[in-house]
């Protein structure tokens, strides 16, 4: 067995036109990780080798350090036929292993050196050999094929080979974009693979207008990311080059001055990233009369079609100055300021113009633009549902705030969607909401109203803020009500991959808003009423009652939408939901039994479920909980078969010192755990059950239930469904049962 000779650092890069930015950083991670694990996968690279990256607008290149120029061989062992098979009585070989041998290039002369084996209850014959190590050659050139065919294209280009081809002109591939150059360097050495049409070289480009030579011929692998940025002005690495941006970005506002800082933009950051390969950040401007337009719209604009980088005040409002990220470093760079001014002046005059048309129309004048507009074609239009979700907002408040909740959480639901046809959320539909509490200022609305316009949309994602006052939070309850009961109503439910219509975020929401606000609302009567606000209940259209399938009705608005509602949509929901909130518990480090315990009585209160939680998780660290737990779980087993047991006790009928020594027991401790339930005071309550223990496990060791006289039977079924019930008011304890 051979060992392999030479161990080096590799790169492989493929030199290609402008990438799709925001999918750069994504590829050259897969590029590289694919190549890296293809060749870990034949020997040919260790399992500690460092990877590095390169991912630039014009190439995706890869670094394995300790790579071999060959694998090791490897001892391999090939069952051939069972011994009975391959040799006859003589212990001669048959013509099948002679055939199965030569099929393995050997002959009549390995028949000695073959292995015998146990294989199951048969001995069998064994080949041993030793199989040959792959080349880097042979090993890269299937790592490469590999790596660019599992890259994560959503559409590839295909075009023409003009050179290299059998048909030029006529041969074509299929990449992302079209590839120019392959570059595969073991230490100083070209390793001959192909892939594209292209044969590996040690040379590759530079900057289009700024390297320094061209092109570049790269010594080894290892002065790569070094000869990329001295002679092709080119930083390889995105991690590098985005961190250079940040530098940059943060340098240019420091020369500014005032506190200004740029903007914080993850994502910008990174598609600036995959759009330059040497970063040179300017100071840009516009006039200061476009800082009357809502900044918001100013910002948009900037960052969504410019890509700049707008500058906010120490108070953090947008200045007239944003900072460029340009791919080219001139002596003189008033042009390419000067050129960024001109272009993005505009944008802004745009922003402008929408914004000053659009106040010149009512937001409440625009509400009837809203029945042109389709919602969904099961549910109508959206002036269809902004009337539910004005009503469902109405009957919210009406429960937590009484008249003048009411009138402004009805105002506001009225006017949530309203900006929807207006011009600037027209051109830019990030700013809904945000456009709609500007206007609602304008148009001297209260500003819970104009808060709550914006904020309904609230929480957007997870851990966003909720809305900042209670009329923002109705409206935000309505709102996504509305959605999770219509569309779950229309059977239009998420799928593992999909949910256009983000119902997870939106229950996720709702539950937020139960749980952190503490809401006097429980879920399954929400629910309920937000199922009845859809329409008048109507048989579905063109089906009399008599032919309508069982158990299903709908609903439909007064457009003739229908509602479907076979099955119990209140109770999908519910289950959404509950499904919803045990995944965000289990993040937030509950146990899957703590949980289960909880939830499984399904509080319609959702916040108190934080306080059920926290006094379940105080319960099962006492010494009695898991004994306690276990008799819970027992107890509902036995229950289970007693369809026929009711909770009354006899006194007269307790015989057994234990059945009598648990009765006693639970007379002074249920009533008082019960007002500790009571009180809220849920910690308490169960600790306070946990005295019960010993009582509890001497009742099982001394008393048979199920006696067979039939009153003492019902009788101690009768305290054991008194004892069930006491004990799991706070949560089902059998769920903590290992």
């Amino acid at each position: 067995m051979t060992t392999p000779m030479n161990k080096n650092s590799l790169l492989v890069e493929l030199f290609v036109e402008e990438l799709p930015p925001k999918a750069l950083k994504k590829l050259g991670d897969a590029f590289a990780g694919v190549l890296r694990d293809q060749l870990v996968a034949q020997g040919l690279a260790e399992a500690g080798s460092v990877l590095t990256s390169y991912a630039s607008p014009r190439r995706l290149a890869a670094h394995i350090t300790h790579v071999a120029d060959r694998a090791a061989d490897k001892a391999v062992s090939q069952k051939l036929m069972p011994v009975a098979v391959g040799l006859d009585a003589s212990g001669q070989p048959t013509p099948a292993l002679l055939k199965r041998l030569g099929a393995l290039g050997a002959d009549a002369s390995a028949v000695p050196g073959l292995k015998r084996a146990m294989d199951g209850k048969a001995e069998a014959l064994f080949y041993e050999s030793t199989a040959k190590g792959a080349t880097l050659a042979e090993g890269l050139q299937k790592a490469l094929a590999e790596a660019i065919a599992k890259l994560p294209i959503p559409k590839v280009m295909s075009y023409q080979l003009e050179t290299g081809c059998e048909l030029p002109g006529w041969t074509s591939v299929s990449f992302v974009r079209p590839a120019h150059g392959l570059v595969a360097l073991h230490g100083d050495a070209v390793v001959p693979v192909e892939a594209l049409g292209l044969k590996a070289g040690r040379e590759t480009h530079g900057h289009r207008f700024e390297a320094a030579v061209d092109p570049v011929v790269l010594r080894d692998a290892n002065s790569y990311a070094l000869q990329m940025q001295e002679d092709g002005a080119v930083i390889a690495s995105f991690e590098a080059r985005r961190a250079e941006i940040a530098r940059q970005l943060a340098a240019a506002a420091v020369t500014v001055g005032g506190g200004s800082v740029p903007i914080q933009d993850e994502a910008l950051l990174d598609e600036v990233t995959a759009l330059v390969e040497r970063p040179n950040v300017l100071v840009c401007s516009f006039e200061r009369e476009f800082l009357e337009v809502p900044q918001e719209c100013l910002i948009l604009t900037m960052k969504a079609n410019q890509k700049y980088f707008p500058l906010l005040d120490v108070s953090g409002r947008l200045t007239n100055r944003f900072l460029v990220v340009s791919n080219i470093s001139p002596d003189d760079a008033s042009a390419v300021i000067g050129g960024n001014e001109r272009v993005v002046r505009p944008r802004l005059a745009d922003a402008k113009f929408f914004f000053d048309q659009d106040r010149k129309k009512s937001l409440a004048s625009r509400v009837d633009s809203l029945g042109k507009v389709v919602y969904h074609n099961k549910l109508g239009t959206q002036g269809e549902r902004v009337e539910r979700v004005m009503r469902i907002a109405r009957g919210i408040a009406d429960k937590l705030g009484g008249a003048s909740l009411a009138a402004h959480a009805t105002q506001a639901a009225q006017l949530a969607k309203a900006d929807l046809v207006t011009d600037m959320v027209g051109e830019f539909p990030e700013l809904q909401g945000i456009m709609g509490r500007y206007y609602a200022q304008h148009d001297g609305l209260d500003a819970s109203v104009a808060d709550a316009i914006e904020d309904h949309y609230k929480p957007r994602f997870a851990g966003d803020e909720l809305p900042r006052n209670s009329v923002g939070l109705v409206v935000a309850l309505a709102d996504k009500l509305e959605t999770l009961v219509g569309m779950f109503g229309i059977g239009n439910l998420p799928t593992g991959d999909r949910d256009p219509f983000a119902l997870r975020r939106h229950a996720l929401g709702v539950i937020r808003m139960l749980v952190e606000k503490d809401l006097p609302l429980g879920l399954n009567q929400l629910l309920e009423d937000v199922s009845t606000i859809f329409g008048n209940r109507v048989w579905t259209s063109g089906v009399t009652p008599s032919e309508q399938p069982k158990g299903g009705f709908a609903v439909a608005s007064e457009s003739g939408s229908v509602f479907n509602r076979n099955g119990d949509v209140v109770s999908q929901v519910a289950d959404f939901m509950f499904d919803r909130l045990a995944g965000s518990l289990r993040e937030q480090g509950a146990s899957a039994q703590e949980v289960e315990a909880v939830l499984a009585p399904r509080p319609q209160r959702l916040g108190e479920v934080p306080k059920l939680l926290a006094a379940v998780r105080a319960f099962a660290a006492l010494p009695a909980a898991a004994a306690l737990a276990a008799a819970n779980k027992r107890i509902g087993n036995i229950l289970k078969k007693a369809p026929e047991a009711d909770a009354h006790v006899s006194e007269l009928l307790l015989q057994e010192p234990a059945e009598k020594a648990l009765h006693a027991a639970m007379a002074q401790v249920v009533p008082a755990a019960n007002a500790q339930f009571e009180a809220g005071d849920y910690t308490a309550s169960l600790q306070t059950l946990a005295a019960l223990r010993e009582p509890v496990d001497a009742f099982f060791d001394g008393v048979m239930v199920n006696a067979e006289q039939a009153d003492l039977r019902l009788n101690r079924l009768g305290l054991l469904m008194s004892l069930h019930a006491a004990m799991n008011r706070v949560a089902q304890l059998e769920r903590l049962a290992v």
